[in-house]
């Protein structure tokens, strides 16, 4: 275990701690809000002035969202996202996860694991983060995958067989999908993941524009699942030392420009060793715990990189 590991916290003061771990309601809503303002603002740029940039800028921009969506997903997850908890578990269902066809309760389960054996034997998201480097070949056979929608259909398809299968209360062989299966949440996933589309798709219907509908599934399918695949390569894989006991060294932070934030790391989403030293310090204040850390000279030695760009060339071999 790293000295740093068992260090930090004395020059932290339990003030500190509680104050970073305090949550605000309004902060809640502020990222959802972000999120979905920005999907809204490039499906009217399309609106107003169909062609083929505006409907790439789009695809890129709500495939990043998506993701900000399932960082919202994550805060409810960690109960980090509003103080009522029920307002918290229902706005992280409703309003973030059953649109992009996740689950905040089953997430939960399978989230808290990977945080209590990170880089373990039965770490649920290790498998995301081995296999790598990876040849030039195959880095860029998995982009196209991603960006020619072959990953989204292949997750499209697996998840809802998964689901049928769940739900039918047949044997679903391990590891088959990275979560706690339970048939009625998995049944509560479904429907919230057909209602919530359904309701997106009339609201786009009535405002006159239900083709703009195919944007938001276009991004799931493609978009969003190549910067789902950067955020996992960038948070744990290649790490100086896969210990499960040494957050320093298992895992990654990685220091963005803002143009990163606005695409592909939205809600400070690359502060993750951060996260990891303290899962309910919520996303809008690790960037501050970051600092303090560094500062105290908790960093040194630390696992962060500057740039998806330079995460992704190091995956490379």
């Amino acid at each position: 275990m790293s000295s740093s590991t068992t260090d930090w916290r004395k020059v932290f003061t339990d003030e500190e701690v509680a104050e970073l771990r305090r949550h605000s309601d309004w902060q809640g809503w502020r990222m959802l809000i972000t999120d979905y303002g920005m999907i809204a603002t490039v499906m009217t740029l399309v609106a107003f002035y169909p062609n083929v940039v505006t409907v790439v800028f789009a695809l890129i921009v709500i495939g990043g969202r998506q993701l900000g969506l399932a960082i919202v997903m994550h805060e409810a997850a960690h109960r980090t996202l509003f103080n009522n908890r029920k307002l918290n578990d229902w706005v992280g269902n409703w309003l973030a996860a059953y649109p992009i066809y996740l689950c905040a309760d089953m997430y939960r389960s399978h989230h808290l694991d990977h945080h209590g054996k990170t880089w373990g034997d039965t770490d649920p998201d290790r498998i995301l983060a081995e296999g790598f480097p990876v040849s030039k070949m195959s880095m860029t056979r998995k982009v196209l995958r991603d960006l020619l929608g072959l990953t989204g259909l292949k997750q499209l398809i697996g998840t809802s067989y998964v689901a049928y299968k769940v739900i039918r209360r047949e044997q679903v062989n391990k590891g088959t999908l990275p979560l706690r299966l339970n048939r009625e949440r998995m049944i509560k996933t479904v429907i919230g993941t057909l209602v919530t589309n359904a309701i997106f798709f009339g609201l786009l219907w009535v405002l006159g524009h239900p083709m703009l509908y195919l944007l938001w599934f276009g991004a799931w399918m493609t978009t969003g699942k190549l910067v789902v695949r950067l955020r996992s390569m960038a948070e744990h894989a290649l790490v100086p030392t896969p210990d499960p006991g040494d957050p320093f060294g298992n895992t990654r932070t990685t220091l963005t420009r803002w143009w990163e934030r606005l695409f592909i790391a939205p809600h400070n989403v690359g502060f993750h060793l951060e996260h990891h030293l303290v899962i309910t310090i919520p996303q809008y204040k690790l960037e501050r715990f970051h600092r303090m850390l560094e500062e105290r000279g908790m960093l040194d030695g630390a696992c962060i990189e500057k740039g998806y760009a330079r995460v992704f060339r190091r995956m490379v071999a």
